[in-house]
Protein backbone atom coordinates (compact mmCIF):
# COMPACT_ATOMS: atom_id res chain seq x y z
CA UNK A 1 0.00 0.00 0.00
CA UNK A 2 0.80 3.52 -0.88
CA UNK A 3 0.52 5.89 1.80
CA UNK A 4 1.30 9.54 2.02
CA UNK A 5 -0.01 12.87 3.21
CA UNK A 6 -2.12 15.87 2.01
CA UNK A 7 -3.81 18.92 2.88
CA UNK A 8 -7.35 19.20 3.46
CA UNK A 9 -9.43 21.87 4.72
CA UNK A 10 -5.81 23.44 5.67
CA UNK A 11 -4.89 20.34 7.73
CA UNK A 12 -1.94 17.95 6.84
CA UNK A 13 -3.55 14.41 7.01
CA UNK A 14 -2.73 11.07 5.78
CA UNK A 15 -3.82 9.30 2.65
CA UNK A 16 -3.87 6.45 0.59
CA UNK A 17 -2.44 6.55 -2.81
CA UNK A 18 -4.33 4.74 -5.78
CA UNK A 19 -3.33 5.94 -9.19
CA UNK A 20 -3.14 9.32 -9.46
CA UNK A 21 -5.73 10.14 -6.61
CA UNK A 22 -5.86 10.01 -3.02
CA UNK A 23 -7.89 8.94 0.01
CA UNK A 24 -7.60 10.65 2.70
CA UNK A 25 -7.98 9.52 6.21
CA UNK A 26 -9.35 12.23 8.20
CA UNK A 27 -7.75 13.41 11.66
CA UNK A 28 -4.73 11.29 11.71
CA UNK A 29 -1.08 12.10 10.43
CA UNK A 30 1.14 9.30 9.08
CA UNK A 31 2.81 9.44 12.07
CA UNK A 32 -0.62 9.31 14.25
CA UNK A 33 -1.52 5.60 12.18
CA UNK A 34 1.97 3.95 13.05
CA UNK A 35 1.87 4.74 16.25
CA UNK A 36 -2.32 4.15 16.45
CA UNK A 37 -1.52 0.24 14.78
CA UNK A 38 0.92 -0.48 17.26
CA UNK A 39 -1.34 0.51 20.14
CA UNK A 40 -4.49 -1.14 18.64
CA UNK A 41 -1.43 -4.17 16.90
CA UNK A 42 -3.54 -3.72 13.78
CA UNK A 43 -1.25 -4.06 10.43
CA UNK A 44 -0.80 -0.45 9.13
CA UNK A 45 -2.32 -1.36 6.15
CA UNK A 46 -5.44 -2.84 7.22
CA UNK A 47 -6.01 -0.12 9.73
CA UNK A 48 -5.14 2.66 6.81
CA UNK A 49 -8.29 1.50 4.80
CA UNK A 50 -10.16 0.91 7.43
CA UNK A 51 -10.13 4.69 7.91
CA UNK A 52 -9.51 6.02 4.66
CA UNK A 53 -12.66 7.52 2.98
CA UNK A 54 -14.12 5.89 0.55
CA UNK A 55 -14.12 8.86 -2.45
CA UNK A 56 -10.97 9.44 -3.79
CA UNK A 57 -9.70 13.02 -4.93
CA UNK A 58 -7.20 14.56 -6.91
CA UNK A 59 -4.62 15.51 -4.21
CA UNK A 60 -0.86 16.73 -4.35
CA UNK A 61 1.22 14.36 -2.73
CA UNK A 62 3.09 16.33 0.33
CA UNK A 63 6.12 15.38 2.49
CA UNK A 64 5.20 11.42 3.01
CA UNK A 65 5.66 11.61 7.19
CA UNK A 66 7.16 14.56 9.05
CA UNK A 67 9.96 12.51 10.90
CA UNK A 68 10.59 12.58 14.89
CA UNK A 69 14.32 12.21 13.35
CA UNK A 70 16.16 11.19 10.28
CA UNK A 71 19.58 9.57 10.76
CA UNK A 72 21.58 8.21 8.19
CA UNK A 73 24.53 5.47 7.11
CA UNK A 74 27.05 6.07 5.30
CA UNK A 75 29.56 3.66 3.23
CA UNK A 76 26.96 1.05 2.74
CA UNK A 77 28.05 0.95 -1.04
CA UNK A 78 31.78 0.63 -2.24
CA UNK A 79 31.05 3.52 -4.67
CA UNK A 80 30.50 5.70 -1.79
CA UNK A 81 33.55 4.32 0.23
CA UNK A 82 36.02 4.98 -2.68
CA UNK A 83 34.44 8.81 -3.51
CA UNK A 84 34.67 9.99 -0.10
CA UNK A 85 37.97 8.42 1.02
CA UNK A 86 40.70 11.23 1.59
CA UNK A 87 41.73 10.50 5.40
CA UNK A 88 43.95 7.57 6.37
CA UNK A 89 43.49 5.58 9.74
CA UNK A 90 46.37 3.75 11.09
CA UNK A 91 45.78 -0.19 11.24
CA UNK A 92 48.47 -3.03 12.86
CA UNK A 93 52.11 -3.03 11.92
CA UNK A 94 51.97 0.89 10.71
CA UNK A 95 50.28 0.03 7.88
CA UNK A 96 47.39 2.48 6.67
CA UNK A 97 44.11 2.22 4.61
CA UNK A 98 41.22 5.05 3.77
CA UNK A 99 38.90 5.79 6.59
CA UNK A 100 36.15 5.42 4.90
CA UNK A 101 36.97 1.71 3.20
CA UNK A 102 37.94 0.87 6.94
CA UNK A 103 34.13 1.67 7.76
CA UNK A 104 33.15 0.34 4.69
CA UNK A 105 34.35 -2.82 5.48
CA UNK A 106 34.19 -2.81 9.32
CA UNK A 107 30.90 -4.53 11.55
CA UNK A 108 29.88 -1.28 12.25
CA UNK A 109 28.46 1.12 10.19
CA UNK A 110 28.64 5.01 9.78
CA UNK A 111 25.56 6.37 11.45
CA UNK A 112 25.03 10.02 11.90
CA UNK A 113 21.71 12.23 12.77
CA UNK A 114 20.46 13.90 9.93
CA UNK A 115 17.97 16.35 11.79
CA UNK A 116 14.03 16.44 12.38
CA UNK A 117 11.31 17.50 10.18
CA UNK A 118 12.43 21.12 10.71
CA UNK A 119 15.05 20.14 7.55
CA UNK A 120 12.75 17.74 5.80
CA UNK A 121 11.21 18.63 2.75
CA UNK A 122 8.98 16.62 0.49
CA UNK A 123 8.05 16.43 -3.57
CA UNK A 124 8.04 19.58 -5.16
CA UNK A 125 9.58 21.76 -2.28
CA UNK A 126 12.73 23.16 -2.94
CA UNK A 127 16.31 21.16 -1.62
CA UNK A 128 19.02 23.15 -0.26
CA UNK A 129 22.36 24.58 -1.23
CA UNK A 130 24.12 25.91 1.41
CA UNK A 131 25.48 29.51 1.08
CA UNK A 132 29.33 28.62 1.79
CA UNK A 133 29.35 25.64 -0.17
CA UNK A 134 30.85 25.36 -3.35
CA UNK A 135 30.02 21.81 -4.57
CA UNK A 136 26.58 20.63 -2.79
CA UNK A 137 25.49 17.14 -4.35
CA UNK A 138 22.34 15.24 -4.02
CA UNK A 139 22.77 11.38 -2.67
CA UNK A 140 20.05 9.30 -3.84
CA UNK A 141 18.87 7.04 -0.86
CA UNK A 142 16.38 4.09 -0.17
CA UNK A 143 14.94 5.00 3.34
CA UNK A 144 13.08 3.23 5.43
CA UNK A 145 10.63 4.17 7.96
CA UNK A 146 10.88 3.20 11.56
CA UNK A 147 8.11 1.66 14.08
CA UNK A 148 8.38 1.08 17.80
CA UNK A 149 11.48 -0.29 18.61
CA UNK A 150 13.48 -0.01 14.98
CA UNK A 151 10.52 -2.07 13.25
CA UNK A 152 10.62 -1.22 9.36
CA UNK A 153 6.90 -0.32 8.49
CA UNK A 154 7.56 1.06 5.30
CA UNK A 155 10.10 2.52 2.68
CA UNK A 156 10.40 5.52 1.12
CA UNK A 157 13.09 7.83 -1.13
CA UNK A 158 15.59 9.88 0.51
CA UNK A 159 17.81 12.82 -1.60
CA UNK A 160 20.54 12.97 1.87
CA UNK A 161 21.40 16.65 0.18
CA UNK A 162 25.22 17.47 0.89
CA UNK A 163 27.53 20.15 1.18
CA UNK A 164 31.01 17.55 -0.43
CA UNK A 165 33.46 20.43 -0.13
CA UNK A 166 32.73 21.24 3.85
CA UNK A 167 33.36 17.33 4.62
CA UNK A 168 36.25 16.80 2.56
CA UNK A 169 37.95 19.70 4.18
CA UNK A 170 37.69 18.27 6.93
CA UNK A 171 35.98 14.83 8.39
CA UNK A 172 34.88 16.67 11.93
CA UNK A 173 32.75 19.15 10.01
CA UNK A 174 30.56 16.50 8.39
CA UNK A 175 27.48 17.63 10.38
CA UNK A 176 27.77 21.08 8.46
CA UNK A 177 27.70 19.08 5.62
CA UNK A 178 24.98 16.96 6.40
CA UNK A 179 22.97 19.02 8.36
CA UNK A 180 21.48 22.43 7.52
CA UNK A 181 17.82 24.14 6.14
CA UNK A 182 16.07 21.42 3.36
CA UNK A 183 19.05 19.12 3.55
CA UNK A 184 16.63 16.18 3.20
CA UNK A 185 13.16 15.70 0.74
CA UNK A 186 11.60 12.45 1.39
CA UNK A 187 8.45 11.19 -0.89
CA UNK A 188 6.91 10.86 -2.90
CA UNK A 189 5.07 8.29 -0.93
CA UNK A 190 5.78 5.83 1.63
CA UNK A 191 5.27 2.02 0.37
CA UNK A 192 4.18 -0.20 3.30
CA UNK A 193 6.46 -3.13 4.66
CA UNK A 194 4.58 -6.00 3.41
CA UNK A 195 4.39 -4.29 -0.61
CA UNK A 196 8.14 -4.39 -1.13
CA UNK A 197 8.67 -8.17 -1.08
CA UNK A 198 12.69 -7.79 -2.03
CA UNK A 199 14.30 -4.40 -1.08
CA UNK A 200 17.29 -5.73 -2.40
CA UNK A 201 16.08 -5.66 -5.49
CA UNK A 202 15.37 -1.85 -6.56
CA UNK A 203 16.81 0.01 -9.48
CA UNK A 204 17.03 3.57 -8.74
CA UNK A 205 17.92 6.39 -10.86
CA UNK A 206 18.70 9.49 -10.50
CA UNK A 207 18.69 12.51 -13.18
CA UNK A 208 19.98 16.26 -13.01
CA UNK A 209 18.82 18.69 -14.70
CA UNK A 210 19.26 22.49 -15.66
CA UNK A 211 17.49 24.90 -17.79
CA UNK A 212 15.42 21.20 -18.93
CA UNK A 213 18.67 19.93 -19.78
CA UNK A 214 20.11 16.57 -18.70
CA UNK A 215 23.41 17.18 -16.41
CA UNK A 216 23.57 13.68 -14.91
CA UNK A 217 22.58 10.62 -14.81
CA UNK A 218 23.21 7.73 -12.68
CA UNK A 219 21.86 4.89 -11.43
CA UNK A 220 22.03 1.97 -8.83
CA UNK A 221 20.67 -1.08 -7.59
CA UNK A 222 20.32 -1.84 -4.05
CA UNK A 223 21.39 -4.86 -4.31
CA UNK A 224 24.71 -3.58 -3.76
CA UNK A 225 24.13 -2.84 -0.60
CA UNK A 226 26.93 -3.87 1.44
CA UNK A 227 24.94 -4.10 4.62
CA UNK A 228 21.67 -5.67 5.34
CA UNK A 229 19.21 -2.68 5.76
CA UNK A 230 18.14 -4.88 9.17
CA UNK A 231 21.81 -4.85 10.69
CA UNK A 232 21.91 -0.96 10.19
CA UNK A 233 18.72 -0.42 12.07
CA UNK A 234 20.16 -2.90 14.64
CA UNK A 235 23.13 -0.65 15.23
CA UNK A 236 20.95 2.72 15.07
CA UNK A 237 18.89 1.35 17.75
CA UNK A 238 21.83 0.24 20.36
CA UNK A 239 21.31 1.93 23.79
CA UNK A 240 19.31 4.28 21.31
CA UNK A 241 15.34 4.03 21.23
CA UNK A 242 14.64 5.76 18.52
CA UNK A 243 11.36 6.78 18.36
CA UNK A 244 8.27 5.45 15.79
CA UNK A 245 7.22 7.86 13.10
CA UNK A 246 11.44 8.24 12.23
CA UNK A 247 13.30 7.62 9.23
CA UNK A 248 16.66 6.07 8.65
CA UNK A 249 18.21 6.87 5.18
CA UNK A 250 20.66 3.83 4.05
CA UNK A 251 23.25 5.05 2.07
CA UNK A 252 23.47 5.89 -1.62
CA UNK A 253 25.47 4.26 -4.56
CA UNK A 254 24.88 7.19 -7.18
CA UNK A 255 27.91 9.83 -6.35
CA UNK A 256 27.55 13.08 -8.38
CA UNK A 257 31.15 14.77 -9.13
CA UNK A 258 32.30 18.22 -8.48
CA UNK A 259 31.71 18.66 -12.19
CA UNK A 260 28.06 18.52 -12.24
CA UNK A 261 27.75 20.22 -8.34
CA UNK A 262 24.30 21.34 -7.56
CA UNK A 263 23.26 25.11 -8.50
CA UNK A 264 20.20 27.04 -8.03
CA UNK A 265 17.21 25.97 -9.61
CA UNK A 266 18.56 22.45 -11.04
CA UNK A 267 16.35 20.15 -10.80
CA UNK A 268 16.87 16.28 -8.96
CA UNK A 269 14.54 13.69 -10.04
CA UNK A 270 14.92 10.09 -7.96
CA UNK A 271 13.14 7.13 -9.43
CA UNK A 272 12.65 3.62 -7.72
CA UNK A 273 9.52 2.20 -9.89
CA UNK A 274 8.27 0.54 -7.06
CA UNK A 275 8.03 3.21 -4.81
CA UNK A 276 7.55 6.81 -7.97
CA UNK A 277 9.36 9.85 -8.06
CA UNK A 278 10.64 12.28 -6.36
CA UNK A 279 11.37 15.56 -7.56
CA UNK A 280 12.51 18.68 -6.29
CA UNK A 281 14.47 21.74 -7.45
CA UNK A 282 17.83 23.52 -6.05
CA UNK A 283 18.04 26.90 -3.71
CA UNK A 284 20.49 28.74 -1.91
CA UNK A 285 19.88 28.30 1.86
Amino acid sequence: MKLGQVRQNGAVIAAIFEGGTARPIPAHTLIDLINRSEVESTPLPELASKLASRHPVEATPLIPIHPVEVWASGCTYETSAVFRDGETVELDKGTREGMYAYVYREPRPEIFFKGTCRVCVGPGQNIGIRADSKFTAPEPELAVVLGKKGAIVGYTLANDVSAWDIERENALYLPQSKVYTACCSLGPVMVTADEIKDPYNLHMTCEILRDGVTRFLGSTSTGKLHRKIETIVEYLVRSNPVPAGSVLCTGTGIIVTEEVALAPGDVVRIHVEEIGELINTCAIV
